[in-house]
């Protein structure tokens, strides 16, 4: 039988000079570069594929504008090239997670369904889909759609014969005042106020930054101190800082130089 703790050890060792720092670069190639079986949670944010039709605004009851998300990193041909690039980043994901590891991967009805889809033709076993409420978010202004105020977390492992994973029921239960967490307890506000980071001239620097709450909600669900997580998709580094603050390992992967930047020194503010 092998030394389990030797092999991680081993798996741990050729990360070690990537360890809680940010990687500039394609999440893709980078995820390429680590051992299989390495990582005991991985957190996904990926480009939701949220284009409005060219020069759409829309604005608020108060005349103001809302921004939309039209970076360049969310912009795909068609949804053949958008699926090919989610199954990339998806095997190799699968392919890095330990089997005693999770998967969590968040979306909008953009896109949430497609990703599912993939993962699931790679053998990737759902544990739940957990619903984000989030409070406050911006009604619908047309009146012709509800208002959309959730977002999916799909939870899953790297296939169905994974039995051993994290799962910290009590704490869970804990913080949901001694009752059993549903997959929908989960309320959380939007970004805002003084946590949603702001350039010089007030405007957001990056349009779908993620509560800190919610991570840490993941962070501390499915993971213990000392763990190793992933964040293919960093962004303005929440993960890095949740898993940071709650004593957990990480490595995060960002494309966006801008996002590296300003990563490291909200990571660094928050030590």
């Amino acid at each position: 039988m092998p030394n389990t703790s030797s092999f991680t050890t081993s798996k741990l060792s050729q990360c070690e000079h990537k360890l809680n720092t940010v990687i500039h670069g394609d999440c893709i190639e980078v995820l390429k570069t680590f051992p299989q079986d390495t990582f005991d949670l991985i957190f996904v944010d990926p480009p939701y594929y949220l284009q409005l039709p060219k020069g759409k605004r829309l604005k608020r009851a108060d005349g103001s504008e809302i921004i939309p998300v039209d970076d360049k990193w969310d912009k795909f041909k068609n949804y053949e090239e958008f699926d090919q690039f989610t199954l990339n980043w998806l095997t190799e994901c699968q392919r890095v997670l330990k089997p005693t590891g999770t998967l969590w991967v968040i979306g909008m009805y953009h896109n949430i369904f497609r990703v599912g889809k993939i993962m699931q033709d790679l053998g990737i076993w759902f544990l739940n889909d957990v619903i984000w409420v989030k409070l406050g978010a911006l009604p619908n202004l047309n009146g012709r759609r509800f208002t959309n105020n959730h977002e999916t977390l799909i939870w899953a492992v790297k296939n169905k014969y994974c039995k051993s994973y994290t799962f910290n029921y009590e704490l869970l239960k804990e913080i949901n005042n001694g009752k059993q967490m549903k997959d929908t307890d989960w309320l959380f506000p939007i970004c805002t106020g003084n946590e949603r980071l702001r350039d010089g001239n007030g405007i957001k620097v990056h349009t779908t930054q993620k509560p800190l709450s919610l991570i840490k909600r993941v962070v501390l669900t499915a993971s213990n101190k000392g763990d190793l997580i992933l964040d293919p998709f960093l962004g303005t580094g929440t993960t890095a800082v949740a898993a940071q603050g709650l004593g957990r390992k990480w490595i995060g992967i960002e494309k966006e130089k801008k996002y590296v930047e300003i990563a490291k020194k909200r990571i660094n503010m928050a030590n």
